[in-house]
Order: C-alpha cells, then sequence, then structure tokens
C-alpha cells in the first residue's frame, strides 16, 4: 500500500490530510517540522511527500533541497497559503513536484497525488536497469551518471531528463513532451524551462556545451540524443 506522508506544523493540517489520504487507503506519516521531516523521510521512505513552505526549523524548500540531494525521487506537492509566482519559482527549482495553495479541496488534493503517483509509475519502469550509451553510464537504481569513468553530479530533474533522452536515442522530444514527462502536463507552458535544464545538463557532460554532441537540439523540432 502506498504511503503518503505530511510535513506541516499545523495540527488541524495533519488532521485533515491523514482523513483525506487515509479515506482513499493509502498509508499516512507525519512530522511538524522542517528537521523532523528529514528524518521520518528516511525512516518511512513514502511514495509521495505533500510539504508546507514555512515550518519551524526548516523550511519547506531547505527540506526539499536536502531530500534531493539525498538522491530522494519521491513526488513532493508544496502547501503554501501564498500563491505567488516567486515561491513556485522557488519551489521547482529545489527540486518539487507541484504546489498547491492554502485552502484547498478534497478532490483537487486527490487528483493531484493520483496523478504524481501514476506519473512516477510510468517513469520509473523505463529506468529500472542501468544502461550505458557511449560514454554515459547510467546508474539507475541510485541515481547517478558517470561520463567517460568520471561521476558528473545532476540534480533529480536533470537526471530525468537526461535519462528519457539517452533512452531513446535519436528520437526527438519536443519540449512540451519533455515537460509533461517529468512535470506533467498541468505544466506545459508554464515556469519549467526546459532550455535552462538543457543548458545546465550540456555544461555538466559536454566538452563543449557550445557544440554538444549528446543533446543535440533539433530545429523548430525539440531535442534528441546523439545525432
Amino acid at each position: 500500500m502506498m504511503k503518503i506522508m505530511l510535513a506541516d506544523d499545523e495540527e488541524s493540517m495533519q488532521v485533515l490530510v491523514e482523513r483525506i489520504v487515509t479515506a482513499k487507503g493509502f498509508n499516512f506519516c507525519y512530522a511538524a517540522d522542517g528537521l523532523a521531516a528529514i528524518e521520518v523521510f528516511n525512516q518511512e521512505n513514502p511514495d509521495l511527500l505533500i510539504l508546507d513552505v514555512m515550518m519551524p526549523e526548516m523550511d519547506g524548500f531547505q527540506v526539499c533541497r536536502l531530500l534531493r540531494e539525498q538522491g530522494a525521487l519521491a513526488p513532493i506537492i508544496f502547501l503554501s497559503a501564498r500563491g505567488d509566482i516567486v515561491d513556485k519559482s522557488v519551489g521547482f527549482n529545489a527540486g518539487g513536484d507541484d504546489y498547491l495553495v492554502k485552502p484547498f479541496g478534497t478532490q483537487e488534493l486527490l487528483l493531484r497525488i493520483d496523478a504524481h503517483l501514476r506519473r512516477q509509475q510510468r517513469i520509473a519502469p523505463e529506468m529500472e536497469k542501468n544502461f550505458t550509451v557511449g560514454d554515459l553510464a547510467f546508474d539507475t537504481k541510485r541515481k547517478k551518471l558517470s561520463v567517460q569513468g568520471r561521476f558528473v553530479e545532476l540534480t533529480p530533474k536533470e537526471y530525468r531528463i537526461l535519462a528519457l533522452l539517452a533512452s531513446h536515442p535519436g528520437e526527438i522530444f519536443t519540449r512540451e513532451q519533455l515537460t509533461e514527462a517529468i512535470w506533467g502536463k498541468e505544466y506545459v507552458g508554464e515556469i519549467t524551462s526546459i532550455a535552462v535544464f538543457i543548458r545546465r545538463i550540456r555544461e555538466k557532460i559536454e566538452l563543449d556545451p557550445s557544440k554538444p554532441t549528446y543533446i543535440q537540439t533539433v530545429w523548430r523540432a525539440g531535442y534528441r540524443f546523439g545525432d
């Protein structure tokens, strides 16, 4: 049975989310501050984390960054009373997958949880086995990349984009297809800039990022791995 975790310092939010997710058959675990969230996440290994932005000890953005640095791949949905674009940008850059503004409806929360869990299940089977493409070696269990035997540190999003392209060499992916595969259909056209992620990946893996050999830009079409 899948497990949903909530990190939020409001007891009323704990009661609400626990009631909603357990009624749908999910297991539930909880942390009341940022430091506890790291500990509980590592102990419970939840399938999805609902993470409040404003918490004692450590805010949600810091928690998200630390979990991603540890290699956590579970979808993370931020909760906030503020819906401004600045918070959303910071949240996505920290490694979050979604953003839900308080107050929210029961169905809205469940729809987002279901969507992210389905997406995680679709992406995971494609990347279960280690594989090598040219000089790039993918350790899919640890989500690590080596280029010519040299470890290259990628963020979870960068790794997923590169692994998706490399696992389909020669196939062209549009920006919209990459955004939908990594973030979800609801973010196509939003602030998730694929071009920025591609540039960062190239800076880390290409000998000359201005003349890429791994990730090729296909004019007016998108990107592909290799020629």
